[in-house]
């Protein structure tokens, strides 16, 4: 059966986010991928150098078999944008999985949809996601009943589309999406979570924020 996900984009968004899991969802069979927005065209990432094309406004998208809303220091500033709130939603309401990334969560937290959920987000974001009424905890995907599903920071969304993926299509074609990526993490240093990371970087991080 075909699978339409829907991936709601702003000025503000983290690029890869968005981008991260729609390289691997891209790939399932028969995946139908719709970029929107409150209007059709680009919107500009968080430092305003990237761009990520709408093909669709917001208002002309009325279902989705996967939402999956990604974070950013403009999903950050729309927690009391109620027509986004509202549109999150209705297309809640018609999917099999609502999903989000990164500070996506805070979305869907205003939207009323984690209340007296497990949830996760960005490390900085804790404590908004849990006056939704949320409860943060610190796994890279957190499965909710309701098919709801949040990841952690940026490239937690990766290991996000992967779990979906092995959800609508089986195990076998949610590894070969990981091999066409090449998603086999080795990084150079241990430091990609708030517990790992020394004071030194904490501190530099806390100084440019």
């Amino acid at each position: 059966m075909p699978v339409r996900i829907v991936i709601p984009i702003f000025d503000g968004v983290t690029a890869l986010d968005a981008v991260g899991p729609y390289e691997v969802l891209r790939m399932l069979p028969e995946a139908e991928v719709v970029f929107a927005a409150e209007a059709a065209g680009p919107c500009a990432d968080g430092d305003g150098s990237l761009s990520l094309v709408a093909s669709a406004a917001l208002t002309d998208v009325a279902r989705a078999d996967v939402l999956l809303v990604p974070g950013g220091p403009g999903a950050r500033r729309r927690v009391t944008d109620e027509p986004l709130l509202a549109w999150i939603r209705r297309i809640h309401a018609t999917t099999r999985w609502t999903t989000s990334v990164c500070t996506g969560s805070l979305l869907l937290g205003a939207a009323g949809l984690l209340d007296g959920l497990e949830a996760t987000t960005h490390w900085s974001a804790v404590g908004q996601l849990e006056s939704y009424g949320a409860t943060y905890t610190a796994r890279r995907v957190v499965e909710q009943p309701g098919g709801v599903v949040t990841a952690a920071g940026v490239s937690s969304g990766i290991d996000m589309a992967l779990r979906l993926a092995e959800l609508i299509a089986g195990r076998t074609v949610a590894e070969a999406c990981q091999l066409a990526i090449e998603y086999d993490p080795q990084p150079p240093f241990d430091s990609g979570a708030y517990a790992k990371a020394s004071p030194e970087v904490k501190e530099y991080l806390a100084a440019r924020r």
